[in-house]
């Protein structure tokens, strides 16, 4: 469906689906294991029977590949591993011939260390014209520089290790949030924000429909860079209560808008990623009436099942938590501001594994619940590439088989500090980032249609059963499952206009709630059983006997005032006000 068709031509977005590839690990067409954008569009046509309406195209920028692309050396070109500018500009057509929109990664909080404007910063010295490009700063008092303990404050980077790194040459520290190939931007420089405002135009004037702004919350530091707290059991210091959605970031990002996206004759599409942000917070960066953002894509979600150790400590999810966060955020943006829906992304276990059951027996049924409750939310929802299928992590045997910076920092600074291998390998295959990184699973044949060369990183070996085309052949398939969640969106106003009330907010087996729409007269009910056993439920009275709009197994019985769910199943009903 055209996407200015059916609503609203200045917020499409609002009933459109985004789709996710991480171009790495999506389609390799010239047989060297690496994804790239020839691969893309050799694969649209699944996009298309998919009926998504935006394609996020994570970083395809010339790079070290320190972070996999998200260190950018060159924001103005492509990196030969995926193709040339010229090939860009025909997938860019493809899309837009396709009916569909192109969204970039814009990551700006930080550079690749080989990026001309950081290699400026360094050489040029400490009275350099690019000096100030970066966030530089002598050792602390009386310590001896590049000395441990001398380092500017005690911040933690979020890859592990210090959060800066000393440049013998110039006698100074650097500072890098996350790799320390990453150095952080200063946006106290308006000539920074200015350069990056000329960048965003550039692609704009390319064709592309929009950003989803890496960190972005991230860019603007406390410039006093003060010691964060040291949390029980750590070396470093927290350091983000100075930079997560620092003094000046309403004033940057309404500059951005100003005078890039109000700018576009286009309706554009900006997404900000914001670890961190809370409700509040959102409603302030997405209320129209402030013109920063459309989207905001937060993670409070998908920190319910972490304990106190951070990422790789592992805990089990608590239904309830799930329902209370994620029913929080739709009620907090319910009047003002727009949610991102999202399981999967480049960052992120697959949710099959983390939230469902990809066991044999209900990996299918736990796939496509999870869909049906993640799509009838109020808010935008994304498919990271393969979670139309119902992929699943991967059986990492050891440290050899990951590939990713923060899964090898981790197991390095576990290891120094004499944690158990298995113990660290654990929560590795449960929260790698490379889970999400296997190559996409197309076909059953040795690399999964992926590539006819050795993919860059294995693929999962379950392939041979769970793949594209034995879906796309399966009309009771995950894929033809999204297919029809997705149509419901564009044809449904209750799915997008909705009001959002939880039922049984208490329960830990059911995840049920409404979506109400006064203007078209139409009730959703959305019923769902997380779990292995048979759970029969109490219903509010009226909804006996309605239509049944979507389920995820055949059949399913008509809804009585004592309804069973049998596991893992979810549907959805609709009734007339």
């Amino acid at each position: 469906m055209p996407l200015d068709e059916g609503g609203p031509a200045d917020s499409w977005w609002s009933e459109a689906v985004v789709y996710q590839i991480y171009p790495r690990s999506f389609a390799d067409s010239n047989a060297d294991g690496i994804g790239d954008l020839q691969g893309v569009v050799e694969r649209l046509d699944h996009l298309s029977r998919l009926g998504v309406d935006v394609l996020w195209l994570s970083p395809v920028h010339p790079s070290p590949h320190d972070d996999n692309g998200y260190d950018i050396s060159d924001y103005q070109d492509i990196d030969p591993l995926f193709g040339t500018l010229a090939d860009f500009d025909r997938l860019l057509e493809a899309v837009h011939g396709r009916g569909m929109k192109l969204v970039m990664d814009l990551v700006v909080n930080h550079t690749s260390d080989e990026h001309p404007w950081f290699t400026a910063s360094r050489d040029g010295g400490r009275q350099g014209s690019r000096r100030d490009w970066y966030i530089w700063r002598p050792a602390r008092d009386g310590m001896e520089p590049g000395t441990p303990g001398a380092e500017p404050n005690n911040w933690e980077s979020w890859f592990s290790g210090s959060a800066w790194t000393y440049d013998e040459a110039g006698g100074e520290y650097y500072l890098h949030t996350f790799s320390r190939k990453q150095p952080d931007l200063n946006w106290e420089n308006p000539e920074v924000r200015q350069a990056v405002q000329a960048m965003m135009r550039w692609w704009l004037d390319r064709g592309v429909d929009g950003f989803r702004m890496d960190v972005i919350n991230l860019v603007s530091k406390d410039p006093a860079l003060p010691d964060g707290h040291v949390p029980e059991g750590s070396s470093y210091g927290d350091g983000s209560p100075s930079y997560v959605c620092g003094p000046r970031i309403h004033e940057y990002l309404a500059e951005l808008h100003r005078e890039v996206i109000a700018p576009c004759p286009r309706r554009l599409l900006t997404v900000g990623e914001m670890p961190g942000v809370t409700v509040e917070e959102a409603r302030l960066f997405t209320d129209p009436a402030r013109r920063e953002l459309d989207i905001v894509f937060q993670f409070e979600h998908v920190g319910l099942d972490q304990g106190p150790g951070g990422k790789f400590d592992v805990r089990p999810l608590r239904l309830t938590d799930l329902k209370a966060s994620l029913g929080r955020w739709q009620t907090g943006l319910g009047d003002t501001g727009w949610n991102s829906l999202y399981w999967n992304n480049h960052d992120q276990a697959r949710v099959v594994s983390r939230f469902g059951d990809d066991s044999p027996a209900h990996r299918d049924r736990s796939a496509k619940l999870l869909a049906t409750v993640l799509h009838l939310h109020r808010g935008t929802p994304y498919v990271y590439q393969g979670e139309e299928l119902g992929m699943a992590n991967a059986p990492f045997a050891s440290i050899e088989d990951f590939r990713d910076i923060e899964s090898l920092n981790h197991h390095r600074e576990r290891t120094a500090l004499g944690v158990d291998e298995e113990q660290i390998l654990a929560g590795l295959r449960d929260r790698s980032r490379d889970n999400a990184r296997t190559p996409m699973q197309w076909d059953a044949t040795r690399h999964a249609g992926f590539t006819t060369g050795t993919p860059w990183i294995a693929v999962n070996p379950d392939h041979v059963h769970v793949n594209a085309e034995a879906q796309l052949a399966d009309p009771d398939s995950v894929f033809h499952h999204y297919r029809r969640l997705i149509a419901l969106r564009h044809t449904e106003p209750a799915v997008t206009h909705g009001d959002f009330h939880l039922l049984h907010p208490d329960h830990e087996q059911l995840y049920a709630f409404t979506r109400r729409d006064i203007a078209s007269g139409t009730e959703l009910l959305v019923l769902a059983n997380f779990g292995g056993t048979d759970l029969t439920v109490e219903l509010p009275g009226g909804w006996e006997d309605s239509e049944t709009l979507i389920a995820d197994l055949p059949a399913p019985a008509p809804l009585t005032a004592s309804h069973t769910l049998r596991p893992w199943e979810a549907h959805v009903h609709r009734r007339t006000l």
